[in-house]
């Protein structure tokens, strides 16, 4: 009976997913970059609308979420930062619940003339659909929906409720996710179908974004050595960060999950800028750092080492000492999450349900990976008692210039995700 039911599932996964590809190409061609967002929520909830779900679109209020576990602190406002939810309520209620989440927003695409295409021009060629976020994560979003789309093709629904999320904010915050928590969405379990070549995601990273500003005394270059560069003085305190980086990947440091991986944490100086004038010595500068913690590691412990190398760092240096940096905190303060570290049944319960759908749907063992990066699955696994599976399709250069994903693995996590859910809610007939 179930090898009869993941046959018809896959079969229609198979006749809809032309229509699933144009859906991919017309959603990955909204430039959802943050602050950006609206028109492709827009399209997601229309999207939601009309296969019947339940639309919720709300605009994300601060206040509601700054004193939440997993917050992350911002610059500015929200006025454009809107999440929708479309949710099947299960009439028979006789199945377990299910999140299904994903994240509309996406990176900025970069220097334009660095692209072989238009990065908001989607286009397929030879298997894979080109375009900036068309990976991460929009083929994650069509998969949750078309996974959906096949039961109701079989005449079937869940027999659990299932909330299909599409939220902002998982590239600098990871809000949206949490702005759902405290709208009260909860489950026995939820799917980010975020694109690590259809493996499992047992552990990921945390993430602490920070800016350094300095300040120097302006003079003309003539008489240089009178005043005091800002953008030379965070030299040094970059090098000393880079130090603290090859600590904390230190063996003795490393979790079980990240044992066997000699650099797992990075740190990232993203950005710098500086100075007002070619021929003035530049009076002001600030750098953006992003910097990894492992699973388990302390926000908070962290921040005071981070802080006390730069301050440090800084007293070491003859103008820094007597104009100390100033640590700006905004954008990620997330914590890392190990799935792994789960050892609830309702954990194990899940991952083996995903396991067998995944091997219905490749013919192939379900790998388990730790990741490198870090995804909104910790809300639901560190602050709502869920476990998050993350598990999506195969892509290529996310956050870099033509990025990709193959579409013959997008059609697997679709076949998967419908057979898992058939497995994890149970079903009922329409």
């Amino acid at each position: 009976m179930q090898d009869d039911l993941n046959t018809n599932l896959c079969n229609a996964v198979d006749a809809a997913f032309d229509q699933q590809v144009q859906f991919l190409s017309d959603l990955t061609a909204h430039p959802s970059i943050r602050g950006n967002e609206q028109s492709a929520q827009a399209f997601m909830a229309t999207t939601l609308s009309e296969r019947g779900y339940e639309l919720d679109r709300w605009q994300i209020d601060v206040a509601e979420i700054s004193h939440l576990p997993g917050f992350s602190p911002v610059i500015g406002d929200y006025e454009d930062a809107v999440n929708v939810v479309g949710t099947h309520r299960s009439r028979t209620q006789s199945g377990r619940s299910l999140i299904l989440n994903g994240h509309i927003d996406v990176v900025p695409a970069g220097p334009l003339d660095m692209w072989d295409s238009p990065p908001f021009e989607p286009r397929v060629e030879d298997g894979w659909l080109y375009g900036r976020g068309g990976g991460d994560m929009k083929a994650g979003l069509a998969s949750n929906l078309f996974a959906l789309d096949a039961l109701a093709a079989c005449g079937l629904a869940p027999g659990g409720d299932v909330f299909v999320q599409s939220v902002v904010e998982e590239e600098c915050t990871g809000n949206g996710a949490l702005a759902c928590l405290a709208r009260g969405y909860a489950a026995d379990a939820a799917l980010i179908p975020e694109p690590f070549s259809e493996h499992l995601v047992t552990a990921q990273l945390g993430v602490i974004w920070f800016q350094v500003h300095l300040r120097g005394r302006p003079t003309h270059v003539a008489y240089a050595g009178s005043g005091a560069n800002a953008i030379e003085a965070a030299f040094p305190l970059i090098r000393a960060l880079h130090e603290m980086e090859h600590r904390w990947n230190a063996a003795e440091h490393r979790p079980a999950d990240y044992a066997h991986m000699d650099h797992a944490l990075n740190l990232n100086l993203g950005k710098i800028e500086g100075g007002d004038w070619t021929s003035s010595v530049p009076a002001w500068a600030v750098f953006d750092v992003r910097m990894a913690i492992f699973p388990g590691q302390s926000i908070e412990a962290a921040k005071t080492e981070i802080e006390q190398v730069i301050l440090d760092a800084a007293r070491d240096n003859d103008f820094l000492r007597n104009s100390l940096p100033e640590i700006v905190y905004h954008g990620f303060h997330a914590e890392g999450y190990a799935l792994s570290q789960d050892s609830s049944a309702k954990a194990q319960s899940a991952i083996a349900a995903l396991d067998q759908a995944h091997q219905a749907a490749t013919g192939e063992a379900l790998v388990r990976e730790a990741i490198t990066a870090t995804t909104d699955a910790r809300f639901f696994g560190l602050y709502a008692d869920t476990p998050a599976l993350v598990y999506g399709p195969r892509a290529e250069a996310i956050h870099g210039f033509n990025e990709r994903v193959e579409l013959e693995s997008m059609r697997r996590v679709t076949k998967a995700t419908a057979m898992f859910i058939a497995d994890w809610c149970g079903v009922e007939t329409i």
